[in-house]
């Protein structure tokens, strides 16, 4: 089951000309810049009450946000949603028909495992499902 939007997910081309206009936008700074290597990109998180933003910009040539850039342009890439268990969550959701990217969940961003929601299923949404990575 889907807890709450942990965060919405937006496509930059320059994360630090970004991060001044979110926090013009906003009121506050960013509270961590991280880089995926992983994943080829870089990100910033921002946080208002209970909402948060992440900005992504891409490091490589062929990662998915710079695909995504390439194809659309700057804006939403995906919306993220937290979930308390997240394979037995992914599990749910392939019954349904869902396809999962990239099938298994992965180390992400802001300490979460994360695994994606293949927009073809979703109406166009790109969907991430995210899990707070236990330190203990």
């Amino acid at each position: 089951m889907m807890d709450k939007i942990e965060h919405i997910g937006i496509a930059v081309k320059d994360l630090q000309t970004s991060n001044l206009l979110f926090e013009k936008l906003l009121g506050v700074p960013s509270y961590k810049t991280e880089e995926v290597a992983s994943e080829g990109v870089r990100t910033s998180f921002f946080k208002t009450g209970p909402n948060k933003i992440e900005l992504l910009q891409a490091t490589t040539e062929n990662s998915a946000i710079a695909k995504f850039i390439a194809k659309k342009g700057e804006g939403i890439h995906h919306i993220a949603f937290a979930v308390a268990d997240l394979p037995t969550e992914l599990n749910r959701l392939k019954d349904q028909g869902f396809v999962v990217l990239p099938g298994f969940p992965k180390n992400g961003a802001d300490n979460k495992r994360v695994a994606f929601l293949h927009p073809k299923g979703t109406n166009g949404v790109l969907v991430e499902l995210c899990q707070e990575i236990s330190n203990t």
